[in-house]
């Protein structure tokens, strides 16, 4: 059985309409809110900052997004972020700090934070 070129191209547009207008699954939460949450953690976590203590203003939006992500998808997005994030910035994180931050914030989660996370492995 050959199609001829129009079918193709109906059959062509035909599915493209179906996954332009699918339900997408993705994390609710965008890169750009979990930087803007984040953004005062950085002097901490690249060391400009002695303090032992994290900025208050980093707790508060670790705390954020923590309720925020509230399902396996959520999650998985903010790690993803979070890991692409720290790879542009290269070997400026101090990652002793960053591993200890939740712990810091009052946030406890079941997995070691390390830029070597599988993020398809957080729950």
């Amino acid at each position: 059985m050959t199609f001829s070129k129009m079918q193709k191209i109906s059959a062509f547009c035909f599915l493209l309409c179906i996954l332009i207008i699918s339900p997408q699954t993705e994390a609710a939460i965008s890169c750009n809110t979990v930087y803007s949450k984040l953004m005062p953690c950085l002097s901490y976590l690249m060391g400009g900052s002695n303090r032992a203590a994290a900025p208050a203003g980093c707790c508060s939006g670790i705390q954020s997004l923590y309720t925020a992500a509230s399902t396996t998808t959520d999650r998985q997005g903010v790690c993803s972020c979070l890991k692409s994030g720290a790879a542009s910035l290269g070997n400026s994180i101090d990652t002793s700090k960053a591993a200890t931050l939740l712990s810091k914030c009052g946030v406890t989660v079941p997995y070691k934070i390390s830029p070597n996370i599988d993020c398809s492995q957080v729950q």
